[in-house]
């Protein structure tokens, strides 16, 4: 029997905490433009260190370090500043650090101002329906191409979830009432938990975080591995037990625990619908010189900046060591505010630029030329991972000179491209479909497959199903019902 031998090795690992300011970043990428000043409203009157200046007035900006310029960088870029991380230095110059994150708003000319009344949103264009949490599901699952028995099985799947997201019918029912293998089943299983909200269609919590854990933009296995063995544990606080079983130090499962909780126990609850929602555009695109301009609104996002009366307790470290931790606390807290909501515009106007980019067509001619577009094109285009181009869509509206629309319209799979066919998005195909039931004759209206045969003499191959599916979204009744 060979003996056993302990060994020592040094290795460098890179792991991703999910720190409760990194989880204000996402959480503010995800709200609405009113939800969005509600919560710097909100935050204004929880935190002293933040205040509103206006554009004309100026700020005395001391000249930063290197030192200063590196940590700066490091933070504005990726949200990962290990100085507001894992706490705050004793030498470090918070005052003029704080000088450099003072503005939070674009700079540039607001071309709504150039704007007439009449380009300005109309009051239908700012109501809207909410979605709910099986419509987002299903919308997501349209952006895939899937064969029919994979589609169906998916959406048995969304409509079983309920509003915390998990499925209220086990999984093995499922799977033995659909036509596919188990291994079918639980590859579409897999991909809709990896929807957003990422961890719907689970069976359990452990599944549910577990699929949220793989989703992270760094996998931390760590964490992965307490969820699937120790969650119960974990929520005992029982970390000298977890820290043996696994053969780690208890500082190590505490890391693993900040991941596991900046995830979601109900996922579901992440996408509720309302009757009416308010809309406020969160862009303005405008037609100038022929080329198509996109605008932030920064409509009600104060400009930001950090207080000079609590600066100057950080410079004279006036009120004894609890006052200057609370201080350094709230700027903390403040500047990653700051940058959340400047991270924020910027993603959304990425967003926007790529959408404009891909949909010249659409802009310049109508909806009729909206052309077939998946998240992955737009993720791909700005260097950006699915889910984060999923949540800037979410809730999100884009005022333009034919009209508004929510970032989730110009996202459509591809219809009709098989067998020689034209590739046109599911909407363009909708438009089609509408304009021949409202120009045919009512005493002999047509069928789906007369609609279905009359769309390939334009290169559109569609099946007759699919015009029935496509008719029954609009709510429009079957050729017997509409005969006059």
């Amino acid at each position: 029997m060979a003996a056993n031998k302990m060994t020592m090795k040094l290795g460098q690992q890179q792991s991703l905490v999910m720190s409760p300011q990194l989880q204000q970043a996402i959480k503010l990428l995800t709200l609405t433009h009113l939800e969005m000043t509600n919560l710097i409203a909100q935050e204004m009157v929880d935190n002293p260190m933040l205040e509103e200046f206006d554009s004309e007035q100026s700020a005395e900006v001391a000249e930063p370090t290197k030192e200063e310029i590196e940590n700066k960088e490091a933070t504005a870029e990726d949200f990962k500043g290990k100085e507001l991380i894992e706490g705050t230095r004793e030498d470090f110059d918070w005052d003029s650090y704080a000088d450099s994150f003072n503005s939070t708003s674009s700079t540039a000319p607001n071309m709504r101002e150039s704007m007439s009344p009449d380009d300005m949103p109309s009051y239908e264009d700012m109501v809207s329906k909410g979605q709910s949490l099986h419509e987002h599901l299903e919308w997501q699952l349209r952006m895939e191409s899937l064969p029919e028995a994979k589609f169906n099985f998916a959406m048995s799947l969304i409509h079983d979830i309920d509003d915390d997201g998990y499925l209220t019918t086990p999984a093995e029912e499922l799977i033995a009432r659909s036509s596919l293998d188990r291994d079918e089943a639980e590859n579409v299983i897999a991909m809709v938990q990896s929807f957003d909200p990422v961890g719907c269609a689970s069976a359990s919590i452990e599944e549910c975080l577990l699929a949220q854990a793989r989703a992270l933009e760094e996998r931390y296995p760590l964490a992965e591995r307490i969820i699937a063995d120790h969650l119960v544990d974990l929520q005992n606080k029982d970390y000298q037990k977890i820290a043996k079983s696994i053969g780690i130090t208890k500082d190590k499962v505490k890391d693993a625990e900040l991941v596991i909780m900046g995830l979601h126990p109900k996922p579901g609850r992440l996408v509720s619908p309302e009757e009416t929602q308010y809309v406020v555009p969160d862009i303005f695109i405008e037609q100038v010189g022929g080329e198509y301009v996109v605008q932030v609104n920064d409509e009600g996002v104060p400009r930001l900046r950090v207080s000079n009366l609590y600066r100057d307790l950080l410079k004279t470290k006036a009120g004894g060591l609890e006052a200057q931790d609370f201080v350094q606390d709230k700027l903390r807290s403040a500047l990653w505010l700051i940058k959340s909501i400047e991270q924020r515009q910027k993603t959304i106007t990425k967003v926007a630029i790529a959408i404009v980019k891909s949909q010249q067509d659409f802009f310049k001619r109508g909806p009729e030329y909206l052309r077939p577009m998946i998240l992955k094109d737009i993720a791909n285009e700005i260097g950006m991972h699915e889910s984060t181009v999923s949540r800037v869509t979410t809730n999100k509206y884009m005022h333009t000179p034919i009209g508004t629309f929510e970032f989730k319209y110009f996202f459509n799979a591809g219809i009709g491209g098989k067998n020689g066919g034209i590739d046109i998005a599911g909407e363009t195909l909708k438009l089609k479909i509408k304009e021949l039931i409202t120009n045919e004759d009512s005493k002999r209206p047509l069928s789906d497959q007369k609609i279905s045969e009359l769309l390939s003499t334009k290169d559109i191959i569609v099946a007759r199903r699919t015009v029935a599916k496509y008719r029954e979204m609009m709510n429009i009744a079957t050729s017997s019902k509409r005969k006059n």
